[in-house]
């Protein structure tokens, strides 16, 4: 048996699988190929994974010989033309957004497991990739907050006269969400807090912060922590009491996102209006279209002296952790997949394997994913 590790394209920096993790796989009688230099932007060199007993090689050996493939993101087009029918890959594929995709892992005849997919169950937590990089992204996002925004975060009293705190206003209390809170809190900010979510509340609150009630919020307790669709009235008392928060903001961190949709707009123009010049927002849902109408993914824009930073991808900027722990979730899923002696043994009586599959045996298994290809 052998697992390949693949390096990431593009601007992403982590690495699937660490050296610390390699041991462990050859613990279990299994092989492990890494593509050279998948590790070094997360500080996990080559040299790191040969240590642990791994081989270093090219893709296209790994892509040809390997049985199961590891990745961060859903590996492009070229990439995906070199896999073999009848293997195995793994990683945070994000298939409702990669609907295309999909289609072509089915006609290729490539097994696909989806961290991103796995039912958010209480056994799972040890698989949940969503939660291990969302609360790394809620941290740097306060950090990324308090180092473009031109004041101070906690009270100061001096002989200079007295600082006030910044206020800090989160939206979404999901995991990101509840990272964002604690680091604010830590940093001295006075942080309110709005979720569709009246269950949030208490945890909220244990946190220091205000929770504002909108009242009539549907149901998002089956949603696995995202956001769900709200009627047209709750929408409108929502952007109300959002906009009386936000008027009086310094700091909004914004984490709201529907799986398969465009984010939801929290704020509007109008409310960037309200807020007042160095103001910052930092947003999460930048990939999925932002939380605020002028958001840009991937960029810094300044709308009338608030600046709006849009990067979904904040847990990047912490590789070396974001991949220890990244890699911790995969071989907690790939331990349900392979037997001891490192045989690939698919149960998909399990919940968390069945939920997590999207393809296989040439045909697409995942219902949501189906549900979405479905046309209306």
């Amino acid at each position: 048996m052998i697992v390949g590790i693949l390096k990431e394209k593009n601007r992403e920096t982590r690495v699937s699988l660490v050296p610390e993790i390699v041991k462990q796989l050859q613990q279990m009688s299994v092989t492990v190929w890494v593509e050279q230099g998948a590790g070094d932007k997360a500080f996990y060199d080559d040299s790191l994974y040969i240590a642990a007993g791994a081989q270093v090689t090219t893709l296209s050996q790994i892509l040809e010989q390997a049985d199961i493939i590891c990745c961060v993101n859903p590996p492009d087009a070229e990439t995906l033309a070199g896999i073999k029918p009848g293997k195995i890959l793994a990683g945070a594929l994000q298939p409702l957004y990669n609907l295309q995709a999909v289609e072509q892992w089915a006609v290729r005849n490539i097994s696909t497991f989806s961290l991103d997919a796995i039912p958010r169950t209480t056994r799972a937590q040890s698989m949940d990739v969503l939660s291990s990089q969302a609360n790394i992204a809620g941290y740097k996002a306060v950090l990324l907050a308090a180092y473009t925004y031109s004041r101070y975060f906690p009270m100061f009293m001096t002989a200079a006269g007295s600082i006030a705190p910044a206020k800090v206003l989160v939206l979404g209390a999901g995991v990101a969400g509840l990272q964002a809170i604690a680091t604010a809190r830590r940093l001295g900010a006075v942080v309110e807090v709005f979720d569709t979510r009246p269950a949030v509340k208490e945890e909220v609150m244990s946190l220091g912060a205000k929770f504002v009630e909108v009242e009539g919020a549907a149901d998002a307790s089956a949603a696995g922590g995202y956001a769900v669709e709200q009627s047209a009235d709750y929408q409108q008392k929502q952007q109300q009491r959002i906009g009386e928060s936000i008027a009086k903001a310094d700091i909004v961190i914004s984490t709201a996102q529907i799986p398969g949709k465009k984010a939801p707009v929290l704020v509007t123009n109008e409310m960037l209006d309200q807020m007042r010049a160095g103001a910052v927002i930092i947003d999460l849902a930048a990939a999925t279209g932002g939380n605020t109408e002028v958001t840009k993914n991937n960029e810094t824009v300044t709308y009338k002296g608030v600046t709006i930073i849009g990067n979904s991808n904040l847990a990047a900027d912490m590789p070396s952790d974001a991949s220890k722990l990244y890699a911790k979730n995969l071989f907690n899923f790939l331990k349900l997949i392979l037997t001891k002696e490192g045989a690939v043994s698919l149960n998909f009586e399990d919940d968390i394997v069945a939920g997590a599959c999207i393809t296989y045996n040439g045909e697409i298994q995942n219902q949501r994913v189906k549900s979405f290809l479905q046309p209306a």
